[in-house]
């Protein structure tokens, strides 16, 4: 999985321009579904399996990134979000707009206030003469995916890792065999309101739904309390700030885990959810759970995962698709 972990983390996809990511996958996955389409919000939707128990698995396509709020009279592109974006990680930073112009991001005050972090406002775009950018033009920051050893460390990890998750699970069901009828969801907007699993879930009237994304590691120094570790395998979420799991399906999870040997640990995000807030509440509502990688430096150019996780991550789901599910009564 390095080759696609690495193509799908450097490629370019900010929130609501997911287009070139989707295309990267749609390659990787029309091989391997029965049925492959694009809905209207833009989410990549791959069937496989004709059983009756209709799954949503999602993983989102998109990054955060910035969107060009107006050039300045000095010609410095001024700026807002495409999702959570940390300001104490952008000075110095680059940038990427769809038509190739590279600009470094700076800031105000560089050195007469270098001890203060100011908001996003305080930060600006160096374009290069004739750039081309425009006002409404999105970028998405510039990264390469470094591998060394066990870790691998890139922007936008969130959540390409789970799309390449699901891409693998994908190929091994495709061999296994499904006693149900498989959405795979590479979703869009995530990172500015979880929108594509909303739409995409209301469409594909799921009866079960499980959501694959990253989850913020609590090993680091001075982390927000979380029982998260590199190394610790497969989070099983249990609870967000948007979302609380059905005591069945974390059982679920945990079940075929055990089963299977798959290394687990417990997730209680703090801060944050993922699509399956979205893919719960569709049409009547959808037993949901969730699957996630840890990684540290979160919302970084340098978010940073292990193998072994990322593999846990993919048995598990696997697991869970490749058998029955019954809720009970």
């Amino acid at each position: 999985m390095e080759a696609l972990i690495t193509k799908l983390a450097e490629a370019w996809g900010p929130s609501g321009f997911e287009h070139r990511v989707r295309d990267l996958i749609r390659a990787e996955v029309e091989p391997l579904a029965d049925e492959v389409w694009v809905d209207a919000l833009g989410n990549l939707i791959c069937r496989v399996g004709e059983g009756p128990l209709r799954v949503m698995s999602a993983a989102h396509m998109d990054e955060i990134g910035v969107i060009v709020s107006h050039i300045d009279r000095q010609g410095f592109a001024r700026f807002s979000n495409l999702g959570g974006v940390l300001p104490a990680s952008l000075l110095g930073a680059r940038v990427r707009f769809e038509n190739g112009t590279i600009a470094p991001v700076g800031v105000e005050n560089q050195f007469s206030k270098r001890n203060e972090i100011p908001r996003l406002e305080g930060f600006f775009l160096d374009l290069p003469a004739g750039s081309g950018v425009r006002p409404g033009d999105p970028g998405a920051f510039v990264g390469e995916a470094l591998w060394q050893g066990e870790r691998v460390i890139a922007k936008s990890l969130d959540n390409r890792l789970g799309c390449a998750v699901q891409i693998e699970a994908l190929r091994r069901l495709r061999e296994q065999g499904t006693p149900h009828t498989l959405f795979f969801a590479f979703t869009v907007q995530e990172e500015i309101g979880r929108r594509g699993a909303q739409t995409g879930a209301f469409a594909l009237e799921p009866d079960f739904g499980i959501a694959i994304d990253i989850t913020p590691a609590g090993d680091v120094p001075k982390a927000s309390p979380s029982a998260i570790t590199l190394g610790g395998g497969a989070a099983i979420k249990v609870r967000d700030t948007r979302h609380v799991v059905p005591g069945w399906v974390r059982d679920l999870l945990i079940v075929r885990a055990e089963e299977a040997g798959i290394p687990y640990q417990l997730d209680v995000m703090m801060l944050g959810a993922t699509d399956g807030a979205s893919i719960q509440l569709a049409r009547a509502g959808v037993p949901t759970g969730g699957i996630s990688i840890p990684a540290r430096q979160v919302h970084t150019r340098s978010e940073t995962a292990l193998r072994g996780d990322i593999a846990a991550a993919v048995d598990l789901l696997v697991a869970v698709l490749a058998n029955p599910i019954e809720r009970p009564a």
